[in-house]
């Protein structure tokens, strides 16, 4: 969690930034999750429609935590 920060435009904060040119582009909408593995890498982007309780989610989150 982090307060609220531009994730758009020209004022982008570095991270989201980073976040977006490693995802694949602009966040579209709140709640865009993007798992990170435990050294900081990125391992997906999930949109806004995907619920954290999703099992797309959760299978990539249990991948994660194997490795």
């Amino acid at each position: 969690m982090m307060s609220k920060v531009s994730v758009k435009g020209a004022d982008k904060t570095p991270l989201y930034q980073y976040l977006t040119e490693a995802t694949g582009g602009e966040i579209k909408w709140n709640f865009t999750k993007i798992l990170v593995d435990r050294k900081g890498g990125i391992v997906s982007r999930f949109e806004s429609a995907v619920t954290p309780e999703s099992a797309e989610m959760a299978k990539a989150i249990e991948q994660a935590l194997a490795q």
